[in-house]
């Protein structure tokens, strides 16, 4: 079962935490500066940071499903 990971983007005030702790998975717009999901389906290798990233959004609008 693959992990999918998703940002709120009603949610998201665009802190970059996330694009901070995870840039392999992460990034921000250049537009408005919200969050950006780059690997939708990140490898196991790359979900410890995904959790920090989840952790630490003050939005709580980066979660991580499956």
């Amino acid at each position: 079962m693959s992990t999918t990971v998703r940002i709120d983007q009603t949610r998201c005030i665009g802190s970059g935490q996330c694009a901070l702790v995870a840039p392999e998975v992460f990034d921000q717009s250049d537009d408005d500066g919200l969050g950006l999901v780059l690997i939708s389906e990140p490898p196991s290798g790359l979900l410890p940071g995904v959790r920090d990233a989840v952790d630490r959004c003050p939005a709580q609008a980066v979660s991580l499903e499956g």
